[in-house]
């Protein structure tokens, strides 16, 4: 090869180098836009939510609190209606997601059995919930009829199992090997003890991401709350929350007698209470972001 050649090979190289480069460098600068149009927005709701009255009310934009002020925080998590919505959500979260995970994962692994007796039927009854409902009206005459209306578990019970759920814990477990179970059931191990001392252990990462997404879903109880619970002190976070945002007086929600009320503007209040009602999923996501990829993907490249 002639040195002409190598230089026009070089050439070549170094320039498809810079050309990934700058494809590179655009991607990365379109990519930081789009993330600061998400995180500017809350940045701003964290910044007023600290801001001082004095200097919120002078009109100037901070991007850092220029005078703290935890006020509108010491207002909001002292008055009853806040804990009462905070025992609330609580409840319906940490009763809701374990339940919910637990049936999702026992009807998923039930229908991963190919000698289960009228599998196929039970199969399409799944996915018939998937694509037809039944309506608002129907479930409020259920539960009514049920006796939970006003009641927390008007709240758990219709979400605990969905069909999408289902249907992917059920390609997840089809996947796993067989052998494991052949093994186990000639040690005399039963079907409840291998689900729960085999399976499940090699299904971490799966329950793991589902039981975050229950767990989002049940913190975020809005709409079912508005329709199930008419006692105002068994509504949510998010109930609460939407009071708070929608008030033209906030001091009708917030029922606390306090010269504060007097002190804290609105709009300090809302951002406040906004912080405070997403703050346990912005600690959470991130421990159990790893776990998306491979609990959702996995189990879902099989019908």
């Amino acid at each position: 090869m002639t040195t002409q050649a190598v230089n026009k090979k070089d050439s070549h190289k170094l320039g498809m180098r810079a050309s990934e480069n700058i494809y590179q460098t655009i991607i990365c600068f379109l990519l930081a836009l789009l993330a600061a149009t998400m995180v500017l927005p809350f940045l701003y709701v964290i910044v007023i939510s600290f801001t001082d009255a004095s200097v919120y009310e002078s009109g100037t934009f901070y991007l850092w609190p220029q005078k703290w002020s935890t006020e509108a925080y010491s207002l909001i998590l002292k008055g009853q209606g806040f804990l009462n919505a905070l025992k609330a959500t609580v409840f319906i979260t940490f009763v809701g997601t374990p339940i919910n995970v637990i049936a999702n994962a026992g009807l998923a692994y039930m229908l991963s059995k190919d000698d289960l007796p009228g599998r196929k039927m039970i199969n399409r009854l799944v996915m018939f919930t998937m694509l037809f409902g039944a309506g608002m009206i129907p479930n409020f005459i259920i539960m009514r009829n049920l006796g939970l209306i006003n009641s927390w578990f008007a709240n758990i019970l219709p979400s605990t199992c969905g069909a999408w759920t289902v249907m992917v814990m059920k390609s997840f477990f089809s996947e796993l090997p067989r052998d494991l179970e052949e093994a186990a059931e000639i040690d005399g191990c039963g079907t409840f003890r291998m689900f729960v001392q085999i399976i499940l252990p090699l299904s971490l990462a799966m329950l793991a991401t589902f039981t975050l997404f229950a767990f989002v879903s049940y913190w975020n109880c809005y709409f079912s709350a508005i329709i199930y619970l008419t006692d105002t002190s068994k509504q949510p976070l998010q109930v609460y929350l939407s009071k708070i945002v929608l008030s033209t007086d906030i001091s009708e929600v917030v029922d606390m007698d306090s010269d504060l009320k007097n002190k804290v503007p609105q709009e300090v209040m809302r951002m406040a209470c906004l912080v405070v009602v997403v703050l346990p999923i912005l600690v959470i996501y991130p421990f159990m972001q790893k776990y998306f990829a491979k609990g959702v993907m996995v189990g879902a490249v099989k019908g």
